[in-house]
């Protein structure tokens, strides 16, 4: 009878359209996810570490997972929607030392409240960011050109600029200054949940992750920051913003900086001048495991918070095990390729699969 069988030759018969179609399609819709890869290798490594290290599935160890993850995953969230943008940030590392020693350094030497530092702080970061995407967009160089000065940059006046004005490497404390206690409390609290102590970056990561999602499913700027990550040429065709999308981009970086230079200080009340560097490789190894792709075009907010939860996950999971620490990054550069090459065979079924 027609519309009761499909006119597929594989179908078993009496099978309706109905009930195949929506199978295949709800597959490739799994199939075609960025964050697939990812998802698969993190229940891969949550289950390998709950059974080698005891200790592994205990509430408070897999709070301080949670919190090693949510430090690198603040990061990671705005840099995998810069990937997707079809750019990436070498300055992110050092970015995050910058806006603490700002906020550090004007508090103690103005001897204002610290939230004055705070608010300064977000400005010179954030216009750092829009530096960033102002000689990219302007000048046409490579995203690798701009940011690696803008890193190099940025190491020589966190160490200059700290040991001119303070005559060491670190900064003063400011735990005793006016506003100390409510900075921390927003940027470096602990709450306790259910017996559990959980730090307040694993808020801000959350939110961070739910923002961006929101901004890439379901806003105009979404399908830009797609649209110039695809083919920027096409889609200033198409009448997208180019040079406006990409600097705001890296002003999303710039913000999560701003907030993880905030954590930095307010959990130690001192900032030593020469941390970060090296961070900003961990960001992009978290977005790629994420599925995002160098190429631009392709990733998700959720898939770089996987990526990051795989860093936490793993990074601690040694310690947990009682492992030698210093295999760490090995097995971080195991889950960089594992994580690509399983993301590029998904990818290449769902479209073998159209």
């Amino acid at each position: 009878m027609s519309g009761t069988t499909t006119d597929r030759p594989d179908a078993p018969a009496g099978t309706s359209a109905a009930e195949t179609f929506p199978r295949t399609s709800a597959l490739r819709g799994l199939l075609t996810r960025p964050e697939l890869g990812s998802v698969v290798g993190a229940i891969a490594v949550f289950v390998f570490f709950a059974c080698a290290a005891d200790g592994f599935l205990r509430a408070s160890s897999l709070s301080t997972v949670l919190y090693a993850s949510s430090v690198i995953g603040i990061m990671a969230v705005p840099v995998a929607l810069l990937m997707i943008g079809g750019e990436f940030d070498l300055s992110a590392g050092v970015m995050v030392t910058s806006s603490a020693l700002v906020s550090s350094m004007f508090s103690y030497r103005m001897t204002a409240n610290v939230w004055v530092g705070v608010g300064v702080s977000l400005l010179v970061t954030l216009a750092i960011g829009a530096f960033n995407g102002f000689m990219l967009t302007r000048t046409g160089l490579p995203s690798f050109i701009v940011t690696l000065g803008t890193f190099l940059m940025l190491t020589g006046m966190n160490l200059g600029l700290t040991k001119l004005i303070g005559g060491t490497v670190s900064t003063k404390t400011i735990g005793d200054m006016e506003g100390f206690p409510s900075a921390h409390a927003v940027f470096a609290s602990t709450l306790t949940l259910g017996g559990v102590d959980v730090k307040v970056t694993i808020l801000w990561w959350l939110g961070l992750v739910a923002v961006a999602s929101w901004i890439l499913l379901r806003t105009r700027t979404g399908n830009w920051i797609f649209a110039v990550g695809g083919n920027k040429d096409a889609a200033r065709a198409v009448g997208v913003p180019v040079f406006r999308t990409k600097t705001g981009l890296y002003t999303g970086v710039a913000l999560g900086a701003w907030i993880c230079g905030q954590h930095l200080l307010f959990s130690f009340d001192a900032v030593q001048s020469g941390e970060g560097v090296g961070n900003e490789l961990i960001y992009i190894i978290a977005a790629v495991i994420g599925g995002c792709l160098i190429t631009g075009g392709h990733g998700s907010a959720i898939g770089s918070a996987v990526g990051a939860l795989l860093f936490g996950m793993t990074s601690k999971g040694i310690v947990f095990a009682e492992w030698n620490p210093d295999w760490f990054k090995f097995f971080l550069g195991a889950m960089l390729l594992l994580a690509t090459l399983l993301n590029t065979w998904v990818r290449r079924r769902a479209e073998a699969t159209k």
